[in-house]
């Protein structure tokens, strides 16, 4: 946390670089951001299978920015910046049309009526997806929570700016193959509870 943190920290005091790739130590071509990566499985995954892309990752706790940064030192990653705080920050310091892919994979849910309003998948939110993603590009976000699911499968087709890739009835049952297990779904899974998988592409 001391030493490599300072070293992969968004420099949001200072205007976004342009291109954005620019903020990586090795050329990459596109740049992907995850919003609440918990302990980075998932995009240590990503960045592992995908070396040409850059890696925006977004977590508040300690204990899994701590995680993830083990493991970049241990698998000497170069395509991954981080911010350990509100993902809304970053949202607001990218520059339009900049990201290609989001993920925000199983956030915290709120079940409770009146903390719901604290839910990230929101119309405010979803606008700023779509400031920041490229045309065609694409925003997954998976639930273990139905209810969470179903309002985001109203909401973000709601902005008009996405459409919902879905091309059978049962294909937000199934994880995709290029969409690695997390902890979080592993728990759900264990507790009983089917883990929506939905896709969406920006218009």
């Amino acid at each position: 946390l001391n030493e490599l943190l300072p070293t992969l920290c968004l420099p949001l005091r200072e205007p976004a670089p342009s291109p954005l790739a620019s903020l990586f130590a090795q050329p990459v071509g596109e740049v992907w951001l995850e919003i609440g990566f918990g302990s980075g499985e998932h995009l240590v995954w990503q960045a592992e299978h995908h070396p040409e892309i850059g890696f925006i990752g977004c977590e508040p706790f300690i204990n899994g920015v701590a995680s993830l940064l083990g493991k970049i030192e241990t698998l000497r990653l170069a395509t991954v910046r981080i911010h350990d705080g509100d993902a809304r920050d970053v949202l607001a310091w990218l520059p339009p049309n900049s990201i290609s892919r989001i993920f925000i994979l199983f956030p915290d849910p709120w079940p409770k009526k009146r903390h719901q309003k604290r839910r990230l998948v929101s119309p405010e939110a979803v606008a700023d997806f779509a400031r920041v993603l490229r045309q065609g590009a694409e925003l997954r976000f998976a639930s273990d929570s139905g209810d969470y699911a179903g309002e985001g499968l109203l909401t973000i087709p709601a902005s008009r700016a996405f459409a919902w890739t879905a091309e059978r009835p049962k294909d937000w049952r199934v994880r995709p193959f290029d969409w690695p297990e997390t902890r979080y779904e592993r728990k759900a899974l264990s507790e009983g509870r089917k883990p929506a998988y939905l896709s969406f592409r920006r218009l």
